[in-house]
Order: C-alpha cells, then sequence, then structure tokens
C-alpha cells in the first residue's frame, strides 16, 4: 500500500511523501510495520516531527438519525527532527503497536467491508500536513477467527459489520467505538430471531465477547438480550469452539424466552427491560437502535453460505469493494493535489 503527495502547505517543490506497509497482514495487539520514504524538494527542508495516525469509519446516532464520519483513534511519533536535503532520498521505518481493539477488515482474505487507514503527517517549520488516508487491512486473532468460523459451522451466515460509536457498559472497552459482526439466523432460530451480533473486544490476556440477539417482529419486538463471555488466546485452537459457541446460543434464546413470557405476563405489556444477561441499554446501545448495513460495509452471503458457514458464505460484494475504493479516492480529491 503506497501513497505519495507533495507537502500541501509549502507548495509546488515540497518534499514527497511514500508510506509503503509491509505485506504482513497486522491483527490486533500486533505490531503494523513499514516505511516512510521521503524525497526532498527543491531547497532543503527542516522536518519537525513524522507522525502517523490511524483513523476508522464510524457510524453514530443523532436526532436527525443515523451518520457517519472519520475519527482518529491511534497516533504515533515515528521521526522527525532531522534536515532533508534538496532532492535527496531518506527511509524512516516504522513499528507501531496496534490496539487490541483494533477492528478486524477481513476473514480468510474476504473483506467485511471496515474502513481503517493510515495517514502521515509531516511537520515542517511549524507547519503541517497530512496525507492521503489509505486502506489498512487487519485480519482476526485465532480465538476471533475459531469464533466466526464455529458460527458458520452451526448454520450462521455472514450479514454485514460496522463501526458503531460509543461504549459497551460494563465491559473493559477502550476505544470510542466497537465493531459489530452481524450473522443471520441458522435455520432452527430463524423464528426466534432477526440476527446476531458479534462484538469482540480484545485485551493482552483474551476476549470479551459481546452477543446480541434481535428479536423477529411482533409483540416483544425491540427488546433485544445480550450476552457477554470471557475467553482466554491461551488454547484457542485446541477448545471446541462449536460447543461454545453453541451454549453460548442456547443462553440467549433461553434468555429470550424467560423475558418474552415475563413480558407476557406483564400488567403493562412489556417488561422491564432487563434479563439474566442485561438489556442492551445496560451495555450503554442506544435504545431501539438497529446498526443494519452501513454504506461500504455489506458483504453479501450466498444462500448456500447458511449451510456451509460463515466463511463458506461470504462472496465480497462488487459494490462494496467500490464505495470503500471511493471513499479513499475522495479522501484523496479533499486533502490536496497529488504528485504525479
Amino acid at each position: 500500500m503506497v501513497f505519495k503527495r507533495l507537502l500541501g502547505s509549502m507548495g509546488v517543490g515540497g518534499p514527497a511523501v511514500d508510506t509503503v506497509l509491509d505485506l504482513t497482514t497486522a491483527v490486533p495487539g500486533g505490531t503494523l510495520t513499514g516505511e516512510v520514504r521521503l524525497t526532498g524538494g527543491r531547497a532543503d527542508f527542516d522536518i519537525e516531527h513524522i507522525t502517523l495516525e490511524l483513523a476508522a469509519r464510524v457510524e453514530a446516532e443523532t436526532h436527525e438519525g443515523q451518520d457517519e464520519g472519520i475519527i482518529s483513534f491511534e497516533r504515533f511519533l515515528i521521526g522527525g527532527d532531522f534536515r532533508l536535503a534538496e532532492a535527496k532520498q531518506r527511509n524512516v521505518p516504522f513499528a507501531v503497536p496496534l490496539h487490541w481493539e483494533t477492528p478486524i477488515t477481513q476473514l480468510h482474505g474476504q473483506p467485511l467491508g471496515i474502513v481503517l487507514g493510515v495517514r502521515t503527517e509531516l511537520g515542517i517549520a511549524g507547519a503541517k500536513d497530512k496525507g492521503d488516508l489509505d486502506q489498512l487491512t487487519v485480519g482476526p486473532l485465532p480465538a476471533q477467527e475459531a469464533i466466526l468460523e464455529a458460527f458458520g459451522q452451526l448454520g450462521f451466515g455472514f450479514n454485514s459489520a460496522d463501526l458503531e460509536l460509543g461504549h459497551i457498559g460494563g465491559t473493559g472497552q477502550q476505544l470510542p467505538f466497537y465493531q459489530e459482526i452481524e450473522l443471520t439466523p441458522a435455520p432452527q432460530y430463524a423464528h426466534q430471531v432477526s440476527e446476531i451480533e458479534v462484538t469482540f473486544l480484545a485485551n493482552p490476556d483474551g476476549l470479551e465477547v459481546v452477543l446480541e440477539a434481535d428479536k423477529r417482529g411482533g409483540l416483544f419486538a425491540g427488546h433485544d438480550v445480550l450476552g457477554r463471555h470471557v475467553v482466554s488466546h491461551e488454547g484457542a485452537a485446541h477448545r471446541d469452539w462449536n460447543a461454545v459457541v453453541g451454549s453460548w446460543i442456547s443462553q440467549l434464546i433461553d434468555a429470550h424466552s424467560a423475558r418474552a413470557a415475563h413480558t407476557a405476563h406483564s400488567p403493562y405489556g412489556h417488561g422491564s427491560g432487563h434479563d439474566a444477561h442485561g438489556h442492551k441499554g445496560d451495555y450503554g446501545h442506544h435504545g431501539g437502535h438497529r446498526s443494519g448495513p452501513g454504506m461500504g460495509t455489506v458483504v453479501a452471503v450466498g444462500a448456500a453460505g447458511l449451510a456451509v458457514g460463515v466463511v463458506g458464505g461470504m462472496v465480497a460484494a462488487a459494490e462494496a469493494v467500490d464505495e470503500i475504493g471511493d471513499f479513499f479516492e475522495a479522501d484523496e480529491d479533499e486533502s490536496g493535489d497529488e504528485e504525479a
């Protein structure tokens, strides 16, 4: 992944910048490596700092409805305090840690439609110039991959993924947003839930896995059920994830049934809004929110995918990929002229 642009604040003749990420797919909690390649302009320039900024496209609930925008969630100072001579080249290697809660953008090479990007900011004589936002690819941790594969083997299919602004109460979440991976239900649960949303909150020891079951329409629509589980990174490859995930699903369905029975006997026609796993409001969600597929976040799932699993069912939708590409191209247009 390479982007090249002139330092817009210095005008024509300023330094040019190439930021090159290593081809190895990054993972949450891992290391992002690469180098920034500088080419001197038509004069000597004092480079005060070189900073990498990680950004994500995030959806948010507003009074007017749902909105989306780019927010920065990590910044790293990787170099600076040197003079770049006229027309000279200088490479600045970097290795920066990714936050454990960094969203995953692909599974087995299939894009999930999540937009993550890297900018390189140069500081010269008090002026700052941010380069174009370029796409960052992040793969899953072994436990994340195993859990999603287990959902697939149990008959669930991939629907979409997005990033939601906000905090899930009762968890150790640190970033200002969280990722939701939305799955279509297995046939045996299709009459009870419309989808299950999976959120991974990773940390050095393991994962918090938050599950949300969206119910089918009807008397009890709008009252979702949540489950929260903690798993360790250690031994992820040797666990029976089908059994583990199956038990999680059973707990969600049982909580759904218990809540429905309680609501049916409530004199007000609705329950208190809480259950054994906590109503979504207890976790900091917006009441009544349905994230649904956002712009550029949909990856199509074929009918056969419901049978062969999440991974087998993911077919990267051309429109999703195109929208992501269009987004980065639009960002380039807005950030200034690019060197040919």
